[in-house]
């Protein structure tokens, strides 16, 4: 079984193909985007993706966007941004906007793993919540 379901996001196919692979070999399932729109494609037909390694830097839809539109859409999918070319400031915003954390390229491989698991804890316990609120509510019914 695979530590989590994680999106890929980056302009840069090079990098995306070489940092999968390197995701892929410490057991992590890994999709695939190389736009912000194509992330949005991804999940709409991808139920499963728990975290998303989203880049700041792209073009049309950037990061932050994409962000937006992810925690608006899906908002138990949690959001890694990372970026060789950002400041203080996008880092700032992008944690406003929902982010779970920001790093920075290159990342090392071992913080990359350990902010993914963290994240799809986080995640998981929010579905372990709202399940337990429903069987609640169904149950109080039957009272």
């Amino acid at each position: 079984m695979s530590i989590a379901n994680v999106l890929l996001v980056d302009d840069e196919v090079e990098f995306v193909e070489t940092f999968s692979e390197r995701l892929k070999r410490r057991n992590l399932e890994i999709s695939k985007a190389f736009s912000g729109k194509e992330a949005l494609k991804v999940l709409e037909k991808n139920k499963n993706i728990e975290v998303v390694i989203l880049d700041v830097m792209m073009p049309e839809l950037d990061g932050i966007e994409t962000l937006v539109e992810i925690r608006k859409r899906y908002p138990l999918v949690e959001v890694i941004m990372l970026s060789g070319h950002s400041t203080v400031e996008s880092a700032i915003e992008g944690m406003k906007k929902g982010a779970f954390d920001y790093l920075m390229k290159p990342c090392d491989m071992d913080q990359i793993i350990a902010k993914v698991s963290d994240a799809v804890a986080k995640k998981r316990r929010h579905e372990e919540k709202i399940i337990q609120a429903r069987i609640k509510e169904i149950t109080s019914r039957r009272v």
